[in-house]
């Protein structure tokens, strides 16, 4: 009998395991580059959050820093080896954080109870971006807002968006799950918010670049 057999973990466990904690970790030691990137647009974004705030996919805890300390925020993050920075970065902070197990497509919280829902670098990974978007408006109240800052397919027929279609299977296995050609925006729109609005920027980043910034009411 194999040590695997006796813990009950298959290789491929074990290596989906150790991919989610290297992938933890490297965001740890890259979020701060990003951060110089977009960092006045988060600012921007993130500007007036009050009440409960639900962020999907917080990962080690870059936007912490650009939340007020009265909100109430929620985090659902899938990944358990992201938890450790996020704690860490809370405490560096003084902030108190509501952790909760879930994904995106099913969020841990009550229906029409989420003032603020904030996602960054997160629909591109989700495995079905329409679910998570239908559950962000389950727990939206009525004229809550989804704040978001994506990366996003090149436009068709160009030469990024040819790179992007060809890499995009080896880019998803060591990018934990993450699409460099996913049209956003249409599902964004297609979803049923009340209103979305959004603008283009280029993050000057080698094949995911485009990216959209903006603001979704229920």
């Amino acid at each position: 009998m194999t040590v695997n057999q006796i813990i009950g973990d298959s290789p491929n466990q074990i290596f989906a395991n150790f991919g989610k904690r290297f992938f933890a970790w490297m965001m740890a030691q890259t979020s701060s580059t990003y951060d110089k990137i977009v960092g006045d647009r988060k600012r921007s974004l993130f500007a007036n959050l009050q009440g409960k705030v639900l962020e999907i996919g917080p990962g080690t805890g870059p936007n912490l820093p650009y939340y007020p300390k009265n909100i109430h925020w929620i985090g659902i993050e899938p990944n358990p080896h992201m938890h450790f920075y996020l704690h860490k970065q809370a405490e560096k902070l003084g902030l108190n954080i509501d952790l909760r197990i879930g994904n995106a497509e099913w969020l841990d919280a009550e229906d029409n109870s989420i003032d603020t829902v904030i996602s960054t670098l997160v629909l591109c990974s989700v495995p079905n971006i329409d679910y998570t978007l239908q559950a962000i408006l389950r727990v939206l109240k009525p004229g809550g807002r989804f704040l978001f800052i994506e990366h996003v397919a090149a436009p068709q027929k160009t030469l990024l968006r040819q790179l992007q279609s060809t890499i995009s299977p080896i880019w998803k296995v060591i990018g934990d799950g993450c699409h460099p050609d996913r049209e956003t925006w249409i599902a964004l729109e297609n979803a049923g918010f009340t209103s979305v609005n959004y603008e283009r920027f280029d993050a000057q980043l080698p094949i995911v670049s485009p990216h959209i910034i903006g603001v979704a009411i229920k």
